[in-house]
């Protein structure tokens, strides 16, 4: 098990390259917490209602970056490799696009390809930001945690 200083954080992305999802002690939590987020996310783009947490102009661009770089941050974190970040961006990306089509056919909610581009710049800032500032901290939470529950 990795401890706290060979867990990579911060800008050094070379380290990034001995994460594997067999690093994580607590890889089956993280993997429900992320499908969880892609759940709650995929509910509250289809849902008649969505709560208003704050609203300003362009408040929704800013809820749909923030949304997908989550995402894309999360499970770039316990997939680190370029081929598996490049598959997780992608399929981001459709799931993006493919709600907001879903959203133009429900009646209720409405097509909009900005919110399909602020989808897809959420992706690329997750990915920026999970190579950089925030590479190796979901290794180093889990390094915690689990020395913790033990």
């Amino acid at each position: 098990m990795p401890t706290e200083q060979d867990v990579p954080l911060g800008r050094n992305t070379d380290s990034l390259r001995s994460i594997s999802p067999n690093s994580f002690q607590l890889l089956p939590l993280w993997l429900t917490v992320g499908w969880g987020l892609i759940a709650l996310i995929v509910y509250l783009s289809l849902t008649a209602s969505p709560p208003e947490v704050f609203e300003f102009a362009f408040a929704d661009k800013l809820k749909h970056l923030f949304a997908y770089s989550v995402l894309m941050g999360w499970f770039t974190q316990l997939y680190p490799s370029l081929k598996a970040r490049g598959v997780w961006a992608l399929a981001l990306f459709f799931l993006g696009v493919t709600v907001e089509f879903i959203q133009g056919w429900s009646g209720y909610r409405f097509f909009d390809v900005a919110d399909m581009v602020a989808n897809s710049f959420g992706v690329l800032l997750g990915w920026w930001l999970s190579t950089r500032w925030l590479a190796g901290s979901l290794l180093r939470v889990d390094s915690v945690l689990s020395r913790w529950l033990r």
